[in-house]
């Protein structure tokens, strides 16, 4: 059986109060950190969302990295925050839960440094319903939940309005809140923690949720969102990440090989069928 080391409070404050020693220049200097490019010997630490992060990195730990070389170590968080805040802090070396619209939104918001290293995959988000058997009906009068992080939230509303139940002011794009709705079309919506969004679904009349939480409800995005955000030309893949300076560090280098090899495209195609999809190649 595998063991997942799971954060625990303590070290979350340590992150958290690490991150505001390098806001005031305690450790501007990444080779000041614990995360700064280590000995090949040491194990290389990942923070990552639990399915499917989480689950693929184990599937690297237990098949691919004793031959490669690399120990590996995996910390499951279940929030988009602290494994950023990890990460920046040097309590862990690198991440693995987001895409680029997230983290350019946290690192200004934030003053953080982290960097892609390489595309993993894309989890398309989706709408979903327990009650309802189509988009077409949504009527007048009904709730959807969507995430209340910037990224999340506007991509969401960007789904809904594609798919014609709103309409938004012309050019906002991802960017989009809920103060740019044009036309509700008579419906209301609640915002929520984008983890708390499934569990929302039997209070809501649909709601919109990211790939890896449905798949933690046991959703099945191909299968069972009334609408799902097309692969083609998304740029909400998923990535490992590294605070900047690290990104050489031969540790994570070999990791991003195995992430990015044939045995981990068949693992995501096999293991989740089209909810989770490959999106190999360099970040851009």
């Amino acid at each position: 059986m595998r063991k997942n080391i799971k954060l625990t409070a303590g070290i979350a404050a340590t992150a958290a109060l690490a991150l505001g020693l390098s806001a005031c220049g305690t450790s501007s200097d990444p080779s000041s950190s614990k995360g700064a490019a280590g000995s090949a010997d040491k194990p290389l630490v990942v923070a990552a969302s639990p399915t499917p992060h989480a689950d693929i990195l184990n599937y690297v730990k237990d098949n691919l990295a004793e031959k490669a070389g690399l120990k590996l170590e995996v910390k499951e968080f279940t929030d988009y925050v602290l494994p950023n805040t990890a990460t920046q802090s040097g309590q862990v070396d690198a991440n693995f839960f987001q895409h680029k619209p997230y983290l350019d939104d946290f690192n200004q918001k934030n003053k953080t440094t982290i960097v892609p290293v390489v595309n993993v995959h894309l989890e398309p988000l989706g709408l979903y319903s327990k009650s309802l058997k189509s988009a077409k009906d949504i009527k007048p009068g009904q709730t959807i939940a969507v995430p209340n992080d910037t990224t999340n939230g506007g991509r969401a509303l960007q789904l809904l309005a594609e798919n014609g139940l709103i309409t938004l002011k012309p050019g906002v794009g991802t960017n989009a809140k809920l103060s740019d709705i044009t036309d509700k079309k008579g419906l209301e919506f609640k915002e929520l923690e984008a983890a708390t969004v499934p569990r929302a679904l039997n209070d809501v009349d649909a709601a919109v949720i990211n790939g890896n939480y449905a798949i933690e409800a046991k959703l099945e995005p191909a299968k069972d969102a009334l609408v799902l955000e097309k692969a083609e030309g998304n740029p909400y893949a998923n990535f490992l990440a590294v605070r900047k300076g690290n990104e050489q560090d031969a540790r994570v280098q070999k990791l991003a090989e195995l992430l990015n090899s044939p045995e981990v495209k068949k693992y995501i195609e096999d293991t989740y069928k089209g909810s989770v999809i490959p999106a190999f190649g360099a970040v851009k």
